[in-house]
């Protein structure tokens, strides 16, 4: 594989991409984290998984819808061998065209996680719609056009609100100014990180006490604050000394360390080896 010069970022190289994909063959993308740059949205047909999705681990069963936002941290950490996922790929450049903006934003629908289980009868529905796209997309010529791709999109974020209103409401009630909250702080994690490591930052932008901000996070996701920002500094410096050959020296200034040696203690205090042990293993 050829060397980036940062973190590796993935984007479809066309305006979209619909087929479907075995364990085996996903799992050849699980090898360090990737920036992803385009939208997909995916049906698990069978099998499980488990990735990490930004710095949140997740498992993915047979039956769940699965949406992964552009410009989003993922580590795919195992596709089982009878796993088979259907998927849209949509180009951050597709998006920005002809979606409303570059972001496929269920945040702002309250739901916080990648993955939306389906009942039964709507399993059978998008499985097969998702066959049907693929034998359209299979077409010579295609039938799925660009102006068309645009509505189907549509009429599937429209379905995936519908889904998740009814998946929440199989939920405990929270508080929607925690959940909101916590988007507004894993957003501003994803964007800060690699500048500001300190409570007090977040806190202060969000204008709450830091008690309040542990409290807060802890309650909805069952992780600290502080454990956020770790973990997008750990998996943008463990994606970096996979994909690049950047000087430790450098990847540690460009995560906002202005002493290597407190990186590498950093490093290693929380991933058991040093970032030169880790490049190598």
């Amino acid at each position: 594989m050829k060397k980036q010069q940062d973190i590796p970022l993935v984007d479809c190289p066309v305006d979209y991409i619909v087929g479907d994909a075995s364990g085996n063959l996903l799992n050849e993308y699980g090898r360090f984290p990737c920036k992803i740059l385009c939208g997909v949205y995916a049906y698990m047909v069978s099998g499980h998984a488990s990735a990490t999705v930004n710095i949140n681990r997740y498992e993915f069963n047979k039956g769940d819808l699965i949406i992964v936002e552009p410009n989003t941290f993922l580590l795919i950490h195992e596709f089982s061998a009878d796993a088979r996922v259907y998927y849209i790929v949509l180009s951050a450049a597709f998006l920005e065209k002809n979606v409303y903006g570059s972001k496929i934003n269920l945040q702002s629908m309250h739901w916080l996680q990648p993955n939306i289980p389906l009942k039964q009868d709507v399993q059978e529905v998008y499985k097969s719609m998702m066959e049907l796209l693929m034998q359209a997309s299979n077409c010579e010529p295609s039938l799925l056009s660009v102006p068309l791709m645009v509505h189907i999109f549509n009429i599937i974020q429209e379905s995936a609100v519908g889904q998740i209103k009814s998946a929440e409401s199989l939920l405990p009630r929270v508080h929607s100014r925690k959940q909101e909250l916590a988007r507004q702080f894993s957003d501003l994690v994803i964007a800060n990180y690699h500048k500001e490591h300190k409570l007090t930052f977040y806190a202060d932008a969000l204008h709450v006490t830091i008690p309040h901000l542990c409290t807060t996070i802890k309650d909805i996701s069952q992780k600290t604050a502080a454990s956020f920002i770790t973990d997008a500094i750990l998996t943008d410096a463990k994606a970096q000394l996979k994909i690049t050959d950047k000087p430790v020296k450098e990847i540690a200034i460009s995560l906002g360390f202005d002493n290597v040696m407190f990186f590498n203690k950093y490093f290693k205090s929380h991933v058991g080896v040093s970032p030169k042990a880790y490049r190598n293993s």
